[in-house]
C-alpha cells in the first residue's frame, strides 16, 4: 500500500490563490491541511469547501508557521506548499511514482519556476527547494524569514513547482518595504552592524550578482528588471538597519 501524504499550506488572505493550490495537490495528497494566519477574506471558507482541514494560527514567522502543521497532520509524509505555488504536471507524476513506504530518503527536492505576471523569471530557476519530507526525520528550520527543510538524505526530483510570486513588477516593488524591513530585523537580531557605505556595497553586489554572475543580462527585460529591483531591495535592507541603529543611539542618548 502506498504511503499517504498530507499537503500543508500556509495562508493569509489568499482567496485568489487557495483553490488552485489545493486542487493542484489533491491528485497525490490524501489530506490537505491549511494553516491560516487569521485571514479576513474568504480563504478559510474556500479551503473548507474543497475538503481541506483548516487550523487558525497567528503568524509565527515563516519557519515556525510551516512547522506548526506537521504534528497535526494525519500522515508522516508532508508536502509543504505556499498558497501561490502549484504542482506542475511533472511534479504530480513524479510524486505519484514514489514508493514512500520504502523510501531510503528523508525528503525530496523540487525545482521552482517563478513567474511575475506572465513572465517566467529564468534568473531564479531552478531554485531547488525541499518540500516533500518525512516529519519523523526532517522538518523546517525556525528561521523567521525564508526557512528551509533540514534533512540528511535528500533526493532531487526531475519535477517543478510553479510559483506565481507577483502579479506585476509593481507588486514586487510594493513588497520591498516588507521584505527589506524583515531582512534588516534579522540582521539586527544577529548583532550585525551596518556602516554608511553598506547599502551601496551590498546593493551593488546584489545587482551585479543577479545581472552578470546569474546571467540576468541575457534574459531580456525581465532579467534586467529583477536584477535592479533585487539590488534596491538589498540597498533598503541595509538602509533600514542603519536607521534602526540611529534610533537606538538616540534612545540611549536621551535615557
Amino acid at each position: 500500500m502506498k504511503q499517504k501524504i498530507t499537503a500543508n499550506i500556509i495562508t493569509l488572505n489568499e482567496e485568489e490563490n487557495i483553490a488552485d493550490a489545493i486542487r493542484s495537490v489533491q491528485a497525490v495528497c490524501d489530506e490537505v491541511l491549511v494553516v491560516d494566519s487569521q485571514s479576513t477574506d474568504k480563504t478559510r471558507e474556500i479551503a473548507e469547501s474543497l475538503g481541506a482541514k483548516v487550523v487558525v494560527q497567528p503568524y509565527l514567522g515563516d519557519g515556525p508557521q510551516k512547522a506548526f502543521g506537521a504534528p497535526l497532520a494525519a500522515n508522516d509524509w508532508i508536502l509543504s506548499l505556499d498558497a501561490d505555488e502549484r504542482l506542475d504536471a511533472n511534479a504530480v507524476e513524479a510524486i505519484a511514482g514514489l514508493d514512500l513506504a520504502n523510501s531510503g530518503y528523508d525528503a525530496y527536492a523540487f525545482r521552482r519556476k517563478s513567474f511575475i505576471g506572465r513572465h517566467f523569471i529564468k534568473l531564479w530557476y531552478p531554485d531547488r527547494l525541499v518540500r516533500l519530507y518525512n516529519r519523523n526525520s526532517a522538518g523546517f528550520t525556525q528561521a523567521i524569514g525564508h526557512a528551509k527543510v533540514e534533512a540528511e538524505k535528500v533526493k532531487e526530483l526531475d519535477a517543478d513547482l510553479l510559483h506565481y510570486s507577483y502579479k506585476s513588477y509593481g507588486q514586487m516593488i510594493n513588497n520591498i518595504e516588507k521584505f527589506a524591513a524583515r531582512g534588516a530585523r534579522m540582521l539586527h537580531a544577529k548583532g550585525k552592524r551596518a556602516r554608511w557605505y553598506d547599502p551601496f556595497l551590498h546593493g551593488g553586489l546584489t545587482f551585479f550578482k543577479k545581472l552578470v554572475v546569474k546571467g540576468g543580462m541575457f534574459h531580456g527585460m525581465p532579467g534586467w528588471t529583477v536584477s535592479i529591483i533585487s539590488g534596491f531591495n538589498t540597498y533598503m535592507k541595509y538602509m533600514i538597519l542603519i536607521e534602526m541603529q540611529e534610533n537606538e543611539a538616540e534612545e540611549e542618548t536621551s535615557a
